[in-house]
């Protein structure tokens, strides 16, 4: 198997990290390397909502991730590899942001997910000698970016990161920018990565026991060349659109809501954002296939997005409450999210927009009315209702869970021609409704450093249930299907 240079320049780059720690011999006590064995079982049916042939996967994937890490006075290592093996495309990573790369329109196979394939998830080298803290650390390299919400950033990519971390400040500064997936199936980045740099800065104060309050900020600045049309040529979904700056600033409080250990009788979580910034977008060729007069047109844009949430513990194991979110019709997030987070009081990360819709915060209200169970640190349980709509209700929305097309085919042969996304009905807000049920059951802890908290969510071992089942709304049309869902059970063990 050849591997593409940025994969073969990852691996090197991890051995050179790894050395570059004063004498690797020097290193900690505890275990410092390993392997995660993960498998999956996944079950989709009608991702596309019945628009097209397909759409459905029933399989099961090994994922195996060996990791080293080395620390020596205040410098630490870290790398993990994987390599995947499955008898469909499973997805077995949650902060694999969609799963649709192998439905893509493309005219190569550069960006085309396949069943088998090896990939560096992370190589850093990190310093914690600028404070005397034990929670400050400089990260450079590719690592997991991670916030308690997992709307700000939730994913491996190459950053300089700077984390401080205390009882009663937590900051985090750092900038950010994809530079390959590292994977040996995807050469290439989707178009929204391409030249796509990333600014941050957050921080927060715990103003009274429990309660915290926070300020966060992001920035992209995007001017990498962009794909002109050209008369007679196809064009490729890889090809680059959209250019552009966009900041977001937002402020936030919490009842240490996202920390499943705590023992609150309420909780609560709240945040406002706002987005501003400017976009470039390309045209498209006019009807008759020539160039149009302006080859690009530039926006400005202006959003805002909250979330809020309540949390009332009924007795030690037993838990309710209720989420609403709302996104205006120009807002986005950042690229960076996953929206997963333990926004339901458990140890399992749960997606806040759906197991099987997976929402994004674009143009895009959402209630939700959830119960949870957590039995010790042994077994745990979340039940979950959404109901979702649109603000606008002549704008899309952002969804990678859901990939219905519209087909345009032959008059006389009926062979589909071309495909696009499916347009939502004019003035149709509803966009659906969901039920979601997350159950795990764990085995063993205290397998792994402490130093690796940030990169690891998990304990030792787990089996885990992750099911969704999305019924479509009115905005979808009477066209589509009436169910879609999306199933997965894990098994993990880390040696």
């Amino acid at each position: 198997m050849k591997l593409n240079p940025f994969v073969q320049a990852g691996i090197g780059l991890t051995f050179a990290l790894l050395w570059s720690c004063p004498t690797l011999a020097a290193l900690t006590e505890t275990k410092n390397f390993g392997m995660d064995v993960k498998i999956t079982g996944q079950s989709e049916d009608d991702r596309d909502l019945g628009t097209q042939k397909g759409g459905d996967v029933n399989g099961i994937g090994l994922d195996l991730r060996p990791w080293i890490y080395g620390e020596s006075g205040n410098w630490s290592a870290y790398a993990m590899g994987q390599a995947v093996a499955s008898s469909d495309i499973i997805e077995t990573d949650t902060l694999q942001q969609s799963a649709d790369d192998e439905n893509q329109q493309t005219t190569n196979d550069d960006r085309k997910t396949k069943k088998n394939y090896l990939a560096m998830r992370e190589f850093w080298v990190g310093y914690s000698g600028f404070t005397p803290y034990p929670g400050e650390i400089l990260k450079l390299g590719r690592q997991r970016l991670h916030n308690d919400d997992g709307q700000w950033r939730d994913t491996n990519i190459e950053a300089l990161n700077w984390t401080f971390d205390t009882t009663l400040l937590k900051a985090n500064v750092g900038a950010a920018e994809r530079f390959s997936e590292y994977r040996t199936d995807l050469k290439e980045l989707s178009p929204e990565d391409k030249d796509r740099q990333h600014f941050y800065a957050d921080a927060s104060y715990q103003w009274t026991p429990g309660q915290w309050i926070g300020l966060r900020g992001h920035h992209t600045h995007d001017d990498g060349k962009l794909d002109y049309p050209e008369p007679g040529v196809p064009t490729d979904s890889l090809d680059k659109r959209e250019n552009g700056d966009l900041t977001w600033l937002g402020i936030e409080a919490n009842s240490d809501a996202y920390n499943w250990r705590n023992t609150n009788t309420v909780n609560y979580w709240a945040s406002v954002t706002g987005m501003q910034g400017n976009r470039d977008t390309v045209n498209a060729l006019n009807a008759d296939g020539t160039r149009p007069t302006n080859a690009k047109r530039s926006d400005d844009l202006n959003g805002w997005a909250t979330d809020l949430g309540v949390r009332l513990r009924l007795d030690p194991q037993w838990q309710v409450g209720a989420a609403y979110s709302r996104a205006s019709a120009e807002y986005e997030q950042n690229g960076l999210q996953s929206n997963r987070s333990n926004w339901t009081g458990t140890q399992s990360r749960v997606h806040r927009f759906g197991e099987a819709f997976r929402g994004e915060m674009n143009n895009m209200q959402s209630m939700s009315l959830f119960g949870s169970w957590q039995l010790r640190e042994d077994y745990d349980a979340s039940l979950v209702y959404h109901k979702f709509w649109r603000v606008d209700g002549n704008k899309p929305v952002g969804s990678n869970g859901i990939d219905a097309v519209q087909n345009n085919t032959d008059d006389v042969t009926g062979a589909i021609l071309s495909s696009t996304s499916l347009p939502l009905e004019d003035g149709k807000k509803d966009l659906g409704q969901e039920m979601d049920l997350v159950v795990t059951k764990y085995f063993k802890t205290g397998l792994l450093p402490a130093g690796l908290s940030h990169s690891i969510d998990e304990p030792s071992a787990l089996v885990r249930l992750r099911a969704g089942v999305f019924k479509p709304g009115d905005a979808y049309g009477s066209q589509v299907d009436s169910y879609m869902h999306r199933a997965f059970v894990d098994v993990i063990w880390k040696f």
